[in-house]
């Protein structure tokens, strides 16, 4: 007889307390966790599968987009994630990205990551606050409620609609706002999902053609789309389910997508003009990728007129830079281009208003389902802008409950200070500068060379002609000198991380594949001394093996001056700050503005 302590019982429910829930674990909900943690939140992530990062996981293996240009290139909390994994990562490998992730999320201080584990509920402590949300875990097999002062839905697919908050799904008419590019009759219909192929090259005498199985799609060679692609892709353009419900008849879009996916990968191998010889399938999604259903309705909506003018809202706390990338309904049925690239602004500006629910008080959201029309969705949907949506709302959550506000208070009450506090954890926010310290300001900088003065000018990249760092080498320093010995609390830098060097993973793995590392000509190895009040220098901390664009340390005591030294790069022989302070940042300003250099986004590859 089995023994009867070890059955399994009736399932149980474990309740979890925090200061903000995130549902959703993809790049959106990551950057989430982690900014309202470093802020002093107690957070917990709920994520509906086993592995992090959503449509960037080894799952479903979408590549990060984000703003075109050098000059719109996100950074903050993502290009660290990006970062680490170029450190960690060298052979750009989605299960070790995967890891990546887990460091990043999982063992982070503050955050209690809950994997596996679906949300099917949700406790309303009134009609416009949410007390709880209720999920179920696959593998613990039992019931996970978890109990927060605020929510925020990362989700993709708007999971925590069950609130009551107000959604709209589809595609708006040119009525209801204005737009030119909207339909003249609005429809449910969205952009599909896709399911990812990923190919490996072998040598063509190890070729064995592929036995496509009768219930897989059998593509003729003059198809209309198939016909035209080849083998260095990501095979995005192999969607479906946009004239369906992609969440309620999921099963449906996947199975069919399953057969189309193994279709094209026939039409592949076994083409007669031996284009499949020296390819072999490495891999294809077991989930598909979804680019659009539910959205939010906020305070705002934005609208592709607020994205063809560049966003230059009052209240922007993060930015986008994708063009109007909107596909058809009928996805691969469709006769025509797989996408249509209208042409859009890089960067353009996305309002805190977008970022969270008009009637339900303590809902935040980040993602592709923020408050947006279908047309401006098109633009901000991709992840490396929706991950900035995290960071900003991560961080604005961490001031609202800090001072009893709600979400909309934020907004009319500490904008400023979340803006602020954005662009000292270099989120990039286009035409502001950040606010430097007073005694960042009312030092003396001077350097071993070369001019320093960008490097306490508040912009922390490179804008149109004008670069905003400081050189050096090996052996060169720069340093804030006062009048007397101050206390400094900390030391900021900005390093140079080349962005515009792409961070995106491999979509086929070629034999000659290129690797990550760190750029070559961001700094290594750096110090930080201080001058006592006699004219000695003792060295306060050493930053080795350094793997990140933004570097703060804690510095205690007063002192003369403060000095950072390069000792090593990456391998160029100079490398570049953007930035170089000292003291804690002002919040409140004063704010100035900074150049806007947005250029047009015309078309790029799809996603």
């Amino acid at each position: 007889m089995p023994d009867a302590t070890l059955s399994p019982g009736p399932a149980t429910c474990e309740t979890l307390t925090a200061d903000l829930c995130v549902v959703g674990g993809g790049m959106a909900g990551i950057c989430a966790a982690l900014a309202a943690a470093r802020h002093g939140l107690k957070v917990v992530l709920v994520h509906d599968r086993a592995m992090l990062g959503g449509n960037a996981s080894s799952e479903v293996r979408m590549w990060i987009c984000g703003a075109h240009g050098r000059d719109a290139k996100e950074t903050g909390l993502i290009e660290e994630i990006l970062l680490l994994n170029l450190h960690r990562n060298r052979q750009l490998s989605y299960p070790l990205w995967d890891t990546v992730l887990f460091e990043a999320v999982c063992l982070h201080p503050g955050i209690t990551a809950v994997l596996t584990c679906a949300v099917t509920d949700v406790e309303m402590a009134a009609p416009d606050r949410i007390a709880a949300v209720r999920a179920w875990h696959l593998t613990r097999q039992r019931w996970i409620r978890v109990e927060a002062r605020m929510f925020a839905d990362c989700s993709g697919d708007s999971v925590l609609r069950l609130s009551g908050a107000q959604t709209r799904w589809g595609r708006e008419a040119k009525s209801e706002f204005g737009e030119s590019l909207a339909l003249d009759v609005a429809d449910r219909k969205t952009m599909g999902n896709s399911i990812l192929l990923q190919l490996r090259e072998i040598d063509p005498i190890d070729h064995v053609p592929y036995e496509r199985p009768p219930w897989v799609h059998d593509f003729p060679l003059d198809h209309h789309r198939m016909a035209k692609r080849g083998t260095n892709d990501n095979f995005w353009w192999l969607e479906i389910g946009g004239e369906d419900d992609t969440i309620g008849n999921a099963d449906r879009t996947r199975d069919e997508l399953y057969r189309m996916a193994l279709g094209a990968w026939a039409f592949i191998k076994n083409h007669p003009d031996g284009r499949g010889r020296k390819w072999e399938l490495e891999w294809i999604g077991a989930l598909p990728g979804k680019r659009e259903n539910i959205r939010y309705v906020g305070d705002h909506t934005m609208t592709q007129m607020d994205v063809e003018s560049c966003g230059r809202f009052d209240d922007l706390v993060c930015h986008g830079g994708w063009s109007m990338d909107d596909h058809p309904p009928a996805a691969f049925l469709h006769r025509g281009d797989p996408t249509i690239f209208h042409p859009a602004p890089s960067p353009f500006g996305i309002p805190w208003r977008c970022l969270y629910s008009v009637n339900v008080q303590n809902l935040l959201c980040a993602g592709r389902n923020i408050s947006t029309t279908h047309m401006a969705m098109s633009a901000t949907r991709v992840m490396a802008t929706c991950a900035t949506m995290g960071q900003a709302i991560g961080t604005g959550a961490a001031i609202a409950l800090r001072d009893g506000l709600t979400p909309r208070e934020v907004g009319t009450q500490r904008l400023r200070e979340l803006q602020a506090t954005l662009l000292d954890d270099d989120q990039y926010l286009p035409g502001l500068r950040r606010p430097l310290s007073a005694l960042a300001r009312s030092a003396r900088l001077l350097a071993s060379r070369g001019d320093p003065a960008a490097l306490r000018d508040g912009i922390d990249r490179r804008l149109g002609n004008e670069d905003h760092w400081w050189k050096a080498a090996s052996g060169d320093w720069v340093e804030y000198r006062f009048d007397a010995p101050r206390d400094i609390g900390r030391v900021r830098i900005v390093c140079d991380t080349d962005l515009h060097k792409s961070r995106v993973l491999p979509c086929s793995v070629p034999l000659r594949r290129k690797v990550g590392g760190m750029p070559s000509g961001t700094p290594r190895d750096l110090r930080i001394s201080g001058q006592h009040a006699d004219g000695s220098w003792q060295d306060l901390a050493t930053v080795a093996a350094n793997h990140r664009r933004l570097i703060t340390v804690p510095v205690a005591g007063a002192w003369q001056a403060i000095r950072l030294t390069v000792d090593a790069t990456w391998g160029e022989a100079e490398t570049a700050f953007f930035g170089f302070d000292v003291g804690q940042p002002s919040l409140e300003g004063p704010f100035e503005a900074a150049p806007w250099t947005s250029k047009p986004v015309t078309r790029t590859s799809g996603a």
